[in-house]
């Protein structure tokens, strides 16, 4: 994060953001533009590697707004299923995750007032399309996205990571029975 060089071999797509004063007036963000740029991309078999992040229910999240959370969530899992419909198509693999919540909870549990903050609970690791030797994947953490990701596209883990992939787990335990 927060680097704008653009590396050898990458291509960014950048599409603005709505100009709102707050996101929960308009919830659907630039989800759709994004995802219609995502599948033409998809579609050119041009990439390897698509990375792309939906902010909708995390901007959203903050203004504390439960019915424009829901509008959010709502467009991003439109716009997921397109996705993995393309991805699909192109023969390739989606990964859907997250590294902190905030939508999933928009009322304080303690004080009912509005939560604005990202939580610390458990998010999605949700590979489609995946390859066929890969049936569940194990309970991670957030240093095991890295590996995982690196596993699905058969390039070693270097030295430093300290998480491991969620397919080898997978893999190992189903081999144990």
């Amino acid at each position: 994060g927060g680097r704008e060089t653009v590396f050898p071999g990458e291509a960014r797509i950048l599409v603005p953001s709505p100009k709102v004063s707050t996101y929960d007036k308009q919830p659907e963000m630039s989800a759709p533009e994004v995802t219609e740029k995502v599948v033409e991309a998809i579609a050119s078999h041009h990439f390897n590697v698509i990375v792309l992040n939906y902010a909708n229910t995390d901007m959203v999240g903050h203004t504390g707004r439960l019915d424009a959370a829901v509008k959010a969530v709502e467009t991003v899992d439109s716009c997921l299923g397109r996705l993995s419909h393309a991805v699909e198509r192109a023969g390739g693999t989606l990964v859907i995750t997250a590294d902190h919540g905030n939508a999933e909870m928009m009322r304080d549990p303690e004080t009912g007032e509005p939560h604005t903050a990202h939580t610390l609970n458990p998010v999605p690791f949700i590979v489609v399309n995946p390859p066929g030797s890969i049936r569940h994947l194990e309970d991670g953490r957030l240093c095991d996205v890295a590996p995982t990701l690196l596993d699905l596209l058969g390039l070693p883990e270097p030295a430093a990571m300290t998480g491991h992939s969620l397919i080898d787990a997978a893999v190992e335990q189903e081999a144990a029975g």
